[in-house]
């Protein structure tokens, strides 16, 4: 190849990358404009005459479907044009909103409202794999810590807006309902960003594979052609089912979902019951508890890529156990000291998100890049199923049955069990160097 010639795919290469990361940075920022809504209206909910136990459930909507959606169109996604498939997810999930925001039958009953959670939870699992294939289509093993840190912070950005949009959208419209359906309309104008943005893989636009343009091949992995296509039966069995070291991921994941939705999801009726915040300070400490996590993220990808040389559980460990400390604080901090309580839950968003993305990038750094989506989401399937909905359903009913105590003791529990299960995936990932060495 001539010096002419790399220059152009040089280029070409570095202009392509900014545009795609753009378009899934954004877009996955417009998935979460529109996941989490439905807590920031549980106060107004339960001034309906809802119980805890009931929204719960209802919540749970949400990650029933996105956990298996995560995994099964994730399967589906390693198959799709990625372009396609995340901005019809993200388009459809902006609709399920502005039902919800629009028509007083959508919030009307408990049954209602799961139908649509599950619905729009389902959407939801059109995002993370489409944007993890990105990811590793564009983007190789050396650099894609630090990359993927960068990309996760994404979910914060647009997890941390729903609390000032939803102020100022009741405030503007006088309407709490305005909390679903102003995001709602935000994400249809996203979903056509990401349209135009995106690109399945450097091959559709004239560019060679990752692999070659940064000479750059991942050593986890061999005897294996990255770039082949994989039938959907490989990649479920031979790739996913079989991979023992993916199972013990997912299953840290369970923990780490629960302590992540346990706070979050909870957090505006906690701080309102029991710490007495108002809406606007419910909404702000929500806000920070997202965006702390910015920061947190993006140092753990790269402590995990410059530190540890590619090593993800050892950062999630130490991440970890600092959450384990903040929740203690955050629960044994008296009502009426509001400072420490924001700076207790900045200190859990600012940790809570690196294990969450480190988790994440080990699933992708374990299968060939076209199995990408499925191993995603079936880390995802764990993390929503066992986690996330533990947290929707069983924190509900330990509240409304033995009082906020035993929603702590279950989160304390949850981290401890991270930490361990973390801990196996580092000893097991040793091993698996040793013999490959």
């Amino acid at each position: 190849m001539s010096d002419k010639n790399k220059t152009q795919i040089d280029t070409k290469y570095k202009k392509m990358r900014i545009q795609v990361f753009a378009g899934i940075f954004i877009g996955y920022a417009g998935y979460y404009l529109v996941r989490k809504n439905f807590s920031l209206a549980m106060p107004d909910l339960i001034a309906q005459g809802f119980t805890k136990t009931e929204l719960g459930f209802a919540l749970s909507g949400v990650s029933i479907a996105y956990g298996l959606s995560k995994f099964l169109m994730g399967n589906i996604s390693d198959r799709s044009n990625a372009r396609k498939f995340m901005a019809i997810g993200l388009f459809l999930s902006g609709m399920i909103m502005l039902i919800m925001g629009f028509f007083p039958f959508a919030t009307a009953s408990i049954t209602a409202m799961f139908i649509l959670l599950l619905l729009n939870g389902w959407f939801q699992g059109m995002g993370w794999p489409p944007s993890g294939r990105i990811m590793v289509q564009w983007f190789s093993i050396k650099e894609r810590g630090t990359k993927m840190a960068f990309w996760n912070t994404a979910h914060n950005i647009g997890g941390g807006l729903v609390g000032p949009i939803a102020i100022y959208a009741f405030a503007y419209f006088n309407d709490w309902h305005a909390k679903f359906y102003v995001p709602g309309m935000f994400t249809i104008f996203i979903s056509i960003f990401i349209y135009l943005t995106l690109r399945d893989r450097p091959e559709v636009v004239g560019l060679p594979p990752i692999e070659e343009y940064k000479n750059d091949y991942p050593e986890t992995i061999t005897g294996i052609d990255q770039n082949q296509r994989i039938s959907a039966s490989d990649i479920f069995i031979k790739y996913v089912f079989k991979n023992k070291l993916l199972w013990f991921i997912a299953l840290a994941n369970v923990f780490v979902y629960l302590v992540r939705y346990g706070v979050l999801d909870w957090a505006p009726t906690y701080l309102k019951e029991v710490k007495h915040f108002s809406l606007n300070e419910s909404g702000w400490a929500y806000f920070l508890y997202e965006w702390a996590g910015i920061p947190g993220t993006i140092i753990a990808g790269f402590v995990s890529d410059k530190w540890f040389k590619g090593k993800r559980a050892p950062v999630s460990i130490i991440y970890m156990i600092l959450v384990l400390i903040s929740v203690l604080i955050y629960w044994k901090n008296p009502a009426g000291n509001p400072l420490i309580d924001n700076l207790a839950l900045v200190a859990i968003g600012f940790l809570i998100y690196g294990p969450v993305m480190l988790i994440g990038v080990q699933a992708l750094d374990l299968v060939p890049k076209n199995a990408a989506g499925t191993a995603a989401g079936f880390t995802g399937l764990f993390g929503y199923l066992g986690g996330a909905l533990t947290a929707n359903i069983l924190i509900g009913y330990l509240v409304d049955n033995y009082g906020w105590n035993s929603s702590f003791i279950l989160l304390v529990v949850a981290c401890i069990l991270s930490i361990i299960l973390i801990g196996f995936t580092w000893i097991l990932e040793n091993k698996h160097h040793k013999k490959t060495t």
